[in-house]
């Protein structure tokens, strides 16, 4: 018969996959090494499997380790959210989101939607994660992430997480204010250029990647910034050109150092999507900040479905 297994057992396993060493582990639980150590030596028989392989370069997890650490982080974050959703209900504000964000929706819609938030729940912390969703995937499967709100487009992944979509954007492609093509009013003549982008892997730039790859002269995307900060910094002091949404042109800084540029060819609409896990619900306040987001979105919808 399996030994029961005890959620400290469960945290000391999850923080030592995370910090990657008992050492590290046992400073941020505020726990001695061998106390630590007899957690996951206790996790290990009740489970009848190895989860750590440990060697002078540090500590691994195995192969069942690695299957048990999903499982882990997503019962720990359900108790969590249990516990503030609990706390919420019976007036009691307190507790912690997680969500992630496209970088345009980070300059755009994140910002009105964060401060109304604090003013209705001034108590509730909130960890906001910028990116791509395809960087976010592993913190959605693991519980890590409540929700995200970025660029999505019908495929795989529609199995394992809900996609609510929130609104569709226009993108362009920009440059810097005085670069030599600021004149061009086709791909066409752009396609020799230095260009930069998020990677191809993600759901718009990749949709974006298979409509450059059908041109008969394909430009060429070859630095990769995973960030939208990293890109519009490049292309800011360089000739490198990107592709950005119109609420990121629409910002008041924007053209103080770029211009968008009207092509003759229209690139497809991104939509955006709210995405959670779907064995995954919100605390209260979880579901007050993603109804702020639908409503900050929809008035900003410019009405295309999918491109």
């Amino acid at each position: 018969m399996a030994l029961p297994i005890k959620l400290n057992q469960l945290r000391a396993f999850v923080e030592v996959s995370r910090h990657g060493s008992i050492r590290a582990a046992s400073r941020f639980l505020q726990l001695s090494q061998p106390a630590l150590t007899k957690s996951i030596r206790e996790l290990e028989a009740s489970l009848g499997a190895k989860l750590f392989i440990r060697s002078n370069q540090g500590i691994y997890l195995t192969e069942s380790g690695e299957s048990f650490l999903r499982r882990a982080s997503i019962i720990l974050e359900e108790l969590r959210v249990g516990q503030e959703e609990i706390q919420q209900r019976i007036g009691l504000s307190s507790g912690t989101i997680n969500i992630g964000v496209a970088g345009s929706i980070a300059r755009s819609v994140m910002p009105k939607v964060i401060i109304q938030f604090h003013r209705d729940f001034p108590n509730i912390k909130i960890r906001i994660m910028e990116g791509q969703l395809l960087t976010m995937l592993p913190q959605l499967r693991q519980g890590e992430l409540d929700f995200t709100v970025n660029t999505y487009y019908p495929g795989s992944l529609d199995a394992e997480f809900n996609f609510e979509r929130l609104m569709s954007k226009e993108y362009k492609v920009i440059m810097r204010k005085d670069h030599p093509m600021k004149h061009a009013t086709s791909l066409e003549q752009l396609t020799h250029c230095d260009w930069t982008m998020p990677t191809p892997k993600g759901t718009y730039y990749k949709q974006l990647s298979e409509v450059f790859s059908r041109m008969d002269k394909p430009m060429s995307f070859s630095v990769t910034c995973e960030t939208l900060i990293g890109c519009m910094s490049l292309v800011a002091q360089s000739d490198f050109l990107t592709i950005v949404s119109i609420d990121t042109i629409d910002d008041p800084l924007f053209e103080q150092q770029f211009i968008a540029l009207d092509l003759a060819e229209k690139l497809p609409y991104a939509t955006f999507a709210l995405v959670r896990r779907r064995d995954h619900t919100l605390s209260p306040a979880g579901e007050h900040l993603a109804r702020l987001f639908r409503i900050y979105c929809h008035d900003r919808d410019d009405g295309h479905v999918y491109s």
